[in-house]
């Protein structure tokens, strides 16, 4: 074996050895076994990483569910609120990490490197291999008309997951003496022999309990340690959790304001906060929603076509339907807004110097332009059709992988013509990151097991893949550094041009009009 094939991680080789009759050339035994050198891109600090950097986004871009909220509340004090123009923000950062996640969804042959590489961002997906929530889940489903006997916690963790290109991952959690470990990691040789077609175990090792075949999102989500007959629940049960503690959070701000109101002196911009704390609350909530609204369309077809448990299907169609009302919904009203505006004003642009209307609904369009407002609609469309076409393809690696080009090729030509965002930089990473998104999928095509590429050229593919992606995820971190030096300098275009135009418009008054705005205001109750 050459050097080199030490120093690579996840290296997919297979040593095969024959033994041949020496008078009729007849083969009369094989010998096969998967070698690996122990290395792989699937490193455990690297979720922790990724997850640093988009707490690092959140904190700079001013995007959090509670910092959202917070900035709503107070934008009647003279702030706003939204998601943030500064880029990478973190709504584009985490968009960024579910797109490399999805990714390795398709069910094509995906060469072992870049499964373990897009293992690394399940976290963004919602995906926690909670072991105690995953069994309360799985009693759930055996209420429900669950079947255990095919996905649950335990069959998972005592299985060997065969993948499409052939390789396997072992979920056992029969303990095993360090010094096999040890073994294991210098030799990482799983051998299988075969006499006369008769199939016998090697090496000493006692055969696993399940051999299951796996690929698509199922395979995905058992790598990630999640049956894929919980892999809902458990998000809806991770969801669930991340609102109870932003609504725990707010209430808890909502009781320190409280407390000082009644024995200090309260600051006067933080009484928008107190004044709307329901609202608080419902925007953090909307925002959360818009965020993962693309991978929750994923997981709750995924789990129509999986069947299982009734009400977990009972619940994936309540909780779709009721997040796409919430979401049809605010569209409908920003576009009434704006057509009413059109027609009493001439133009939209109430939608950004009105504070009332901007503390409503500014999360859905704060980065785009004015002319360009209404690019939010096309971007929820474009999350709920990918969600759908993964889901649904799930099985055909081609028809997936197709949909997917199509779908981000549209999106791509949107971005390319209206170049929506207010700042530069937003449109420059943006596009930057769509196009990223089209050459993925376009060495996803390589892997399609219909095109029979070598699986050398798979590997490498798989290895540019990486290399494209893990690239522009270390410019994104660049950047986000960059922005902590220049956030302090600059601030949101739309609420730096109210506060122009309150400025322009007091010193243009005439003198007399200044004394009676003064005596109108101290007269007005």
């Amino acid at each position: 074996m050459p050097a080199i094939a030490f120093q690579i991680p996840d290296i997919a080789a297979q040593a095969t050895l024959e033994l041949r009759s020496k008078d009729t050339g007849q083969n009369v035994a094989c010998i096969q076994s998967q070698v690996s050198n122990g290395k792989t891109v699937n490193v455990p600090a690297v979720p922790y990483v990724a997850a640093g950097l988009a707490g690092a986004a959140l904190v700079l871009g001013g995007v959090s569910a509670v910092g959202a909220a917070v900035g709503g509340a107070a934008s009647g004090a003279g702030s706003a609120g939204g998601m943030g123009t500064i880029s990478p923000s973190f709504v584009e950062v985490i968009g960024w990490f579910q797109g490399m996640a999805m990714n390795g969804m398709l069910s094509v042959n995906y060469p072992q490197v870049y499964r373990s590489f897009s293992k690394n961002f399940a976290f963004s997906t919602g995906l926690v291999p909670w072991d105690a929530a995953l069994r309360s889940i799985d009693g759930f489903r055996e209420r429900t008309g669950g079947n255990l006997t095919q996905s649950s916690v335990d069959v998972l963790r005592r299985s060997t997951l065969v993948f499409d290109d052939g390789s396997v991952v072992r979920n056992t959690t029969a303990k095993v003496k360090r010094a096999f470990e040890l073994f294991s990691a210098l030799t990482a040789r799983q051998i299988e022999t075969s006499i006369n077609g008769t199939a016998s175990g090697g090496s000493g090792e006692n055969p696993p309990d399940v051999t299951r075949t796996v690929h698509g999102i199922q395979a995905f989500v058992e790598q990630a340690s999640v049956p894929s007959a919980d892999t809902f629940m458990m998000v809806l049960l991770v969801v669930s959790i991340v609102i109870a503690v932003i609504a725990v959070s707010i209430l808890l701000v909502k009781v320190v304001l409280e407390i000082w109101a009644l024995f200090g002196n309260f600051p006067p911009k933080l009484a928008g906060f107190r004044k709307h704390y329901w609202g608080s609350i419902a925007r953090a909530i909307t925002t959360l929603i818009l965020l993962l609204y693309g991978i929750w369309v994923l997981y709750c077809m995924f789990q129509f076509t999986q069947g299982d448990s009734w009400a977990a299907k009972a619940l994936a169609g309540v909780t779709l339907g009721l997040f796409t009302l919430i979401l049809a919904f605010f569209s409908w009203k920003i576009w009434s807004t704006a057509r009413k505006l059109k027609q009493t004003e001439g133009d939209s642009s109430a939608l950004y110097d009105n504070k009332s209307i901007w503390v409503k609904y500014s999360l859905f369009y704060d980065s785009y332009r004015k002319q360009y407002w209404w690019i939010f609609v096309p971007t929820i469309i474009y999350m709920f059709v990918k969600g759908v076409a993964l889901a649904v393809g799930d099985g055909h690696g081609m028809a997936q992988t197709i949909a997917q080009l199509v779908i981000e090729g549209v999106m791509l030509v949107v971005l390319l013509w209206s170049r929506p965002f207010e700042r530069k930089s937003g449109n420059v990473i943006n596009i930057c990151i769509q196009v990223v998104r089209v050459l993925s999928v376009v060495c996803i095509l390589v892997f399609v097991e219909q095109f029979a590429v070598a699986q050398t050229t798979q590997t490498i593919a798989g290895v540019v893949l990486i290399a494209v992606q893990g690239g522009l995820t270390a410019i994104l971190a660049i950047l986000i550094a960059w922005n902590a030096i220049i956030a302090c300098c600059k601030q949101n275009p739309h609420r730096k041009r109210r506060k122009e135009l309150g400025k322009w418009l007091i010193p243009a008054l005439s003198d007399m009009e200044k004394r009676l705005l003064t005596v109108s205001c101290r007269e007005r109750p």
